[in-house]
């Protein structure tokens, strides 16, 4: 949603956002094509509002005033009013805009912007975990565990460019293999009367595998723990039920990412974003997500050749993506 023309805010300053459901990063743009510079990332739990981090992280920076902004946000962007789900901000995106003084304001689901990003990494960026050759021109899924689960992809336009995906892929219900496996999603199920994928496979999803593994086997969970604890354990080696749990959500994430590539026909390949993931290093590569990405019957042949991608770049590339958008 916009106040003005596109054409006539490339040239002006501008704020780029990317706002998750635990960090709001910002980033400064003096113009269309002109570096991204004073990256700043702010706890959301510290701000009433979003207007509020805004207005923080522009006081910290003293640049030009932006007159124009792209917001990447995880949540669904249907209309004028937006409230996160994973958080408790909600916003009006013309009333931000005019209490802001900009000219223009973007708002684009996160993972939407993730994937406008996606043509603009470098090699460096991406660390392959399987499969062949990306087929040039065909169509791309980006999934990612975080706070939440986000879902998107590219189709080609059929000009030589990208049309993003803006939908819920994470909320889609979760399928399990195996008797532990059906134990978690039942457990899932009875406490959210919908075992979605992002209840299992996202940062509140590895604690509660966590959890639903230690009432399994009869043990009390230790409290309060997180997801970063878990993964911590899980890592270190030193708890075979952490690592089970991560075990079990690389698992699930590699079921969904194969749901994904068969539904879009993913032959340009899977990239996986999120914060969870590329913080796993070589134990992701390990794990038991590329063997559940494959593992669809008499398809294993189609999805044995689509590669699938860790994103590993030191700078959000949802930032990119929502300069992207505004430059559309």
């Amino acid at each position: 949603m916009n106040g003005t023309h596109p054409h006539q805010t490339t040239e002006q300053p501008r704020l780029l956002a990317d706002i998750g459901g635990t960090n709001a990063r910002f980033a400064w743009q003096a113009h269309a094509g002109a570096a991204i510079e004073d990256q700043i990332t702010l706890p959301c739990a510290n701000y009433p509002t979003v207007e509020a981090a805004v207005r923080d992280y522009l006081g910290r920076i003293r640049r030009e005033p932006p007159q124009v902004c792209g917001m990447a946000i995880a949540n669904p962007v249907v209309g004028d009013q937006v409230r996160m789900t994973n958080h408790h901000w909600s916003f009006s995106i013309s009333a931000l805009r005019e209490a802001l003084g900009w000219r223009r304001l973007e708002v684009l689901n996160d993972f939407t912007a993730l994937a406008l990003a996606l043509p603009h990494l470098g090699a460096d960026e991406l660390h392959m975990i399987g499969g062949g050759a990306a087929l040039p021109g065909a169509a791309i899924g980006l999934l990612g565990p975080g706070t939440g689960l986000g879902v998107s992809g590219l189709l080609p336009d059929g000009r030589g460019g990208w049309v993003p995906l803006q939908g819920e892929g994470g909320h889609v219900s979760l399928a399990p293999v195996g008797a532990r496996e059906q134990w978690v999603v039942r457990a899932l199920h009875e406490r959210h009367g919908h075992a979605s994928a992002e209840r299992a496979v996202s940062g509140m999803g590895l604690v509660a595998i966590h959890h639903a593994l230690c009432q399994a086997d009869g043990v009390k969970p230790p409290e309060p723990w997180s997801a970063a604890d878990v993964t911590a354990a899980a890592l270190a080696g030193g708890d075979t039920r952490c690592q089970e749990a991560l075990s079990m959500m690389c698992a699930f994430l590699g079921s969904v990412a194969g749901n994904l590539a068969l539904t879009l026909g993913a032959k340009g390949g899977i990239y996986i974003g999120g914060g969870i993931v590329p913080r796993l290093g070589a134990w992701f590569a390990r794990s038991p997500f590329r063997e559940r990405f494959e593992a669809k019957g008499r398809f294993q042949p189609y999805l044995a050749e689509i590669p699938t991608w860790v994103i590993q770049s030191q700078h959000p590339p949802a930032l990119r993506g929502a300069a992207e958008a505004l430059d559309r």
